[in-house]
């Protein structure tokens, strides 16, 4: 029988296929609610008998209902969960990879079946996903006590540390080397990553870290307080730490999805009209003292090694689902730039780069530079300023489709990475039934992030400031004949020389 023994107690796995045992819904941490509820994480009670590791865990509080992945319902409590893939469950020391994922702060889990370990760890990893808190109950600001208790920020960063400390006590009884771990992650679970290479809590619990599409937002301690007011006076309580104690979860949940409406629907309120995500690591002098760029270029990961990915396309995702504004006219463009203090002469360059391109598209491709594209190339340049070494790389598989071309928008690098792009539920993301150029472009990718997390060498050149080398991942199809209308966002850059990351605006 597949049996672990965990700090915790132990635990029942399922053999899914040859090899490899998938051991799901290991708590880290104790549920995060009642007395726990706003303070960072405690430690999981242990449990007599043996544990049954066949089913995920609760997600955390969102409203959001994924394809394929469990709804949250209120009453879920116990979701800080570790869920684990090993190819080695009688011994061995394998690298680790520990996958934080995205979803604004606010929406997500690591039950989605495209982050499923399963072809990572035939490639010759011990995976880790892991559930953490989201929107308010992981970000929110919640002011202190009258009696001086004060509650932490960022609430879900220390989620995610309690799980590779729990990863780093743990992972041998799986086959896994705790000295080797490689923390992931994609969108804002990639901005995770970048503040966790920055944070004192994480140090030395991680030697490399892959960033997919890191998202650049970062707010202030004022903005935070702000959101809270909003969301507070949204949920009819007062911003007050016994008013915020009051509401229920799936109160507060509604009460930002309120906000974010309100947001959507006037497009005078600034830059949150465009993308109103209302939650992101706070700047809070503690946890995260400095953001990610400023630190990494003062050295603080400089003993971590980095892969960087973003897509060529990123934002086309956000506008097929809903949850960007339209900009259709050059007027809104034009306030659009205004409202993000963009510098002069950007958004020109990218309407020169596409002449013929409708206005949305051009707003498109700029957003997406703005909260991925650019940063993640700031995010490599910075850390090796620091003294660090890093990887660069860019997603551009594209093909035709039958209604419309098949983009490289975000997240569709990620099913490729993780060898899932055969998932039902991802057939959106990637276009629909893969060819066999697909497969062979998945293989490749999976091969370089077990590479990576093995030995820190991805396969290419590491990124510096004279060369600037970078993988783009395309399929031999594409290597052979370029779509037409192709821009190479390395084009595009000196026109960003003026822009300030990361966005402090609200």
């Amino acid at each position: 029988m597949d049996i672990f023994t965990t700090t915790g107690g132990a635990v029942r796995g399922v053999r899914v296929s040859g090899d490899v045992v998938a051991v799901l819904g290991i708590p880290y941490a104790a549920p995060p609610f009642g007395a726990l509820r706003f303070q960072g994480p405690a430690p999981a009670a242990p449990w007599t008998g043996v544990r049954d590791g066949r089913a995920f865990g609760p997600v955390a509080p969102q409203s959001a209902e994924l394809p394929g992945a469990p709804a949250w319902s209120p009453g879920d409590e116990d979701v800080l969960t570790v869920n684990v893939w090993t190819p080695a469950p009688d011994g061995g020391s394998l690298p680790v990879l520990v996958w934080i994922h995205g979803g604004a702060y606010t929406f997500g889990s690591s039950a989605q079946p495209d982050f499923d370990g399963e072809a990572l760890a035939r490639a010759g990893l011990v995976v880790v996903t892991l559930n953490y808190r989201l929107g308010f109950e992981g970000f929110g600001h919640v002011p202190a006590a009258g009696s001086g208790t004060a509650f932490p920020d960022n609430r879900g960063l220390l989620d995610q540390v309690a799980a590779l400390l729990w990863v780093r006590e743990n992972i041998a009884a799986f086959g896994g080397d705790p000295g080797n771990v490689t923390v992931a992650g994609q969108s804002s679970g990639a901005a995770s990553v970048a503040c966790l290479m920055v944070m004192d809590r994480a140090r030395g619990l991680f030697r490399r870290a892959v960033a997919h599409s890191p998202a650049s937002p970062c707010y202030t301690r004022e903005i935070a307080e702000a959101t809270t007011r909003e969301v507070a006076a949204a949920a009819g309580r007062p911003a007050t730490p016994e008013g915020l104690a009051s509401a229920p979860p799936e109160l507060l949940v509604a009460a930002s999805d309120r906000v974010v409406e309100a947001y959507r629907r006037d497009p005078r309120s600034g830059s949150r009209h465009y993308d109103p995500s209302l939650y992101a690591p706070v700047l809070d002098g503690d946890v995260l003292p400095v953001d990610p760029l400023t630190g990494l270029a003062a050295g603080a990961g400089r003993d971590v090694e980095l892969l960087v990915c973003h897509t060529t396309e990123e934002y086309w995702l956000l506008d097929a689902v809903g949850s960007s504004a339209k900009v259709t006219t050059e007027d809104r463009l034009g306030r659009f730039a205004a409202d993000f203090g963009l510098p002069d002469g950007l958004v020109a360059g990218y309407r020169a780069a596409r002449p013929d391109a409708p206005v949305l598209d051009v707003y498109l491709a700029v957003f997406g530079d703005l909260l991925f594209g650019e940063y993640a190339h700031r995010l490599a340049e910075e850390h090796v300023r620091g003294g660090g070494r890093a990887f660069l790389s860019r997603f551009d598989r594209r093909r035709t489709g039958p209604h419309e071309p098949v983009r490289a928008w975000h997240c569709a690098d990620v099913p490729f990475a993780f060898g899932n792009a055969d998932e039902d539920c991802v057939s959106f993301l990637v276009g629909g039934a893969l060819t066999p150029a697909d497969r062979a472009l998945s293989r490749r990718m999976v091969r370089a992030w077990a590479d990576f997390a093995g030995t820190g060498e991805p396969g290419w050149p590491s990124y510096d400031d004279t060369t600037r080398r970078s993988m783009v991942w395309r399929t031999e199809e594409e290597g052979i004949q370029e779509p037409v209308g192709r821009v190479d966002p390395g084009d595009l850059r000196t026109l960003w020389a003026g822009a300030r990351f990361p966005l402090f605006r609200p």
